[in-house]
């Protein structure tokens, strides 16, 4: 098939040249998909998306219109798609569900003894040749009870690593996973676990019932101090109420990976550049909050998968064989 790649990157293409092994045709562009980019797609059968393109209705029917048949998402999240406007025009969507879920829970855990160890402040401060360890007071994991919403691939591997660290665990899913259960995580409900938790780690997906799960009512029921991780999508945070819990100090430290209005900043350069989103940079001036740029899933491992699984999807759409297809529901 004919491959158009959007939001293309250095580190990527070489890994897509190398497993394609001259199965498709592969053509890349470090453009995002959006209204203005969507006319490079002429002449494709199918779109290679990331995160953070557009693939809201406008767009998919602009695809549709110059002849795409297959939408290859080379993430695990598909909440950045309209998936009720492409089954209406027929479009196949097709998804990674699983690259690395190790990568991603790592990161997690790096997030967290970063901020209750406080590592970035003392190398910033180290940098600065001041050793003093005033305002480096930290916490020890063990004993302290961190609550993991969502139970999946992601959330199970983290509860593994943290078994190790004789935290007290506890669970958030509707599903709740038996293997959590044999490590001894105990399931209860949002509520309970907002208000006993030292910890708490984002790993469910974005939809109507979690969007701004991390809210002012929600943040209310929590510990003073709690420790909020997100690794998962940015808008499980409702960042206005978050940025309000860091100032009277009921979030004690805040880890993003993933931020809600991250479209118009990650995976792109602007260290020569104005920043203009008011609540971003409102974040990065608290001392205790640790922002990444969605590089959670960061791992050569992982990104081998990706790019094995998305071709694999569409060597498999070219054969009329379903493989990782979403359907609206």
């Amino acid at each position: 098939m004919r491959v158009l790649t959007y939001s293309a990157k250095s580190y990527e293409i070489p890994y897509f040249q190398s497993f394609n092994n001259g199965q498709h045709d592969l053509q890349f562009t470090e453009a995002v998909l959006n209204q203005d980019t969507v006319s490079q797609a002429v002449g494709y059968e199918a779109v290679c998306c990331f995160v953070n393109d557009d693939l809201t209705r406008d767009v998919l029917s602009a695809l549709k219109q110059h002849g795409i048949k297959l939408i290859a998402l080379r993430s695990a999240g598909y909440d950045h798609v309209d998936l009720k406007a492409a089954g209406e025009l027929n479009l196949t969507v097709v998804r990674v569900p699983s690259y690395s879920p190790h990568a991603i829970a790592e990161f997690t855990l790096g997030m967290i003894l970063a901020l209750v160890r406080k590592i970035t402040r003392a190398h910033d401060q180290i940098r600065r040749h001041n050793f003093s360890l005033e305002g480096q007071l930290g916490f020890n994991l063990q004993g302290k009870t961190v609550g993991i919403i969502g139970t999946g691939k992601i959330g199970n591997v983290l509860a593994k690593i943290l078994s190790g660290f004789d935290c007290k665990l506890i669970a958030y899913d509707p599903f709740p996973n038996e293997i959590c259960q044999n490590l001894g995580v105990i399931y209860t409900t949002k509520e309970e676990l907002f208000q006993i938790s030292d910890i708490i780690t984002l790993h469910c997906p974005l939809n109507p019932e979690t969007y701004y799960l991390i809210n002012n009512a929600s943040l209310a029921q929590m510990k003073k101090g709690v420790v909020i991780i997100n690794t998962g999508r940015g808008s499980l945070i409702d960042t206005v109420a978050a940025i309000s819990a860091l100032k009277i100090g009921i979030i004690g430290a805040l880890g993003l990976d993933v931020y809600e209005h991250e479209r118009e900043l990650f995976f792109q350069d602007h260290s020569n550049d104005i920043i203009f989103d008011d609540e971003f940079i409102r974040l990065q001036s608290f001392p205790n909050v640790l922002i990444t740029g969605h590089q959670a899933y960061f791992t050569k491992e992982a990104l081998e998968n990706i790019v094995k699984t998305t071709l694999d999807n569409i060597t498999s759409f070219e054969r009329g064989i379903n493989s990782n297809v979403i359907t609206y529901s």
